[in-house]
């Protein structure tokens, strides 16, 4: 039996994920058992990754855009497409009380501040999934959901991905298409390459 299973079968039998504790107590008892915690299967390791890849990376920059360059180089906020006001957006789709109408970054600031968001919304889908079998296009593409909609933590999505419903998980991308009560378009393409990226699984 590989470390994977052992890990899935006693995830099976409460019915839940695992805590960082519980993996680390049973990570120790299975080092004192001999196997080895590379020997996690086809299926992959039995931890998520633990930050964000190139592909997702791309995928959010890709959606977001760095939009609203003026003449003199620096970017300025927008409002919000779905309600046409708050929350008003900067750079690669940075929101936040330090942004309003006013708001006018450089790149660097813009890139600075993507990087930043990006690496916590990784910690928070990690906190999320706790240590559901992930694999890293799997990760990226929650990463990706989870920028865009701040929803990882309360979404049938992430639900469906701990029970190891991936199949399942990845149908409910496409339920997360609308802004200001408006089916965007914008929206139905996002959530349709993350599914995509998601379904890929390597």
């Amino acid at each position: 039996m590989t470390r994977k299973s052992l890990f899935d079968l006693v995830r099976r039998m409460l019915g839940r994920g695992f805590s960082q504790a519980e993996v680390d107590a049973l990570d120790d008892l299975l080092d004192e058992a001999g196997i080895s915690a590379q020997d996690s299967g086809p299926g992959g390791p039995c931890l998520p990754p633990r930050e964000i890849g190139e592909r997702g990376i791309q995928l959010i920059k890709r959606f977001e855009g760095c939009a609203r360059l003026r003449p003199d180089g620096l970017i300025e906020a927008y409002p919000d497409p779905g309600t046409g006001a708050a929350p008003w957006t900067i750079g690669w789709g940075a929101t936040g009380p330090d942004i309003g109408p006013e708001t006018v970054w450089t790149q660097a600031q813009c890139d600075a501040r993507l990087a930043h968001d990006i690496a916590r919304h990784a910690r928070e889908v990690i906190d999320a999934i706790s240590d559901a079998p992930t694999s890293q296009a799997q990760f990226d593409a929650l990463v990706s959901f989870h920028y865009n909609t701040g929803a990882i933590a309360r979404a049938t999505l992430t639900k469906r991905h701990c029970a190891g419903d991936q199949a399942g998980a990845a149908d409910e991308f496409a339920r997360w298409n609308r802004a200001g009560g408006r089916v965007m378009k914008g929206l139905v393409r996002r959530r349709r390459e993350e599914a995509k990226l998601y379904r890929s699984k390597s």
